[in-house]
């Protein structure tokens, strides 16, 4: 396999870990309370390293909030026009400390199985 072909599929890789973790990392942006989209895309941002376009978390919002894990609520702004704001119900906070349990699970068992790598790669020359 060639070298841009290597990484384009290491690329697309990474994108799909992303995205599998997406929805478990927009419900933990609101574990502390409610936020409107643009504030959850900016903590993911800063938080996680997750980059979406606006386009992209909306409908997972409005499907978490179809599933009963999230409400929302419009705002008035003092300037500007009105914010949907999303909160956590009771559903949403057990769905997400199962997810973040699972995944603290699956990560310490997958970091154990990987770490031989990384130090394999830290001792090359």
């Amino acid at each position: 396999m060639a070298r841009h072909e290597q990484s384009a599929s290491a690329e697309r890789w990474e994108a799909q870990l992303r995205k599998g973790a997406l929805e478990m990392a927009i419900l933990a942006a609101l574990w502390k309370g409610r936020a409107y989209g643009l504030e959850i895309i900016r903590l993911l941002e800063s938080q996680s390293q997750l980059v979406l376009a606006e386009g992209t978390i909306y409908p997972i919002l409005s499907r978490l909030k179809n599933d009963g894990l999230l409400t929302s609520e419009w705002v008035e702004a003092e300037a500007g026009h009105p914010r949907k704001y999303y909160a956590l119900t009771q559903a949403g906070r057990r769905r997400l400390t199962a997810m973040a349990e699972a995944w603290v699970g699956f990560s310490r068992g997958l970091g154990r199985l990987i770490a031989p790598v990384l130090q394999k790669q830290e001792a090359a020359p």
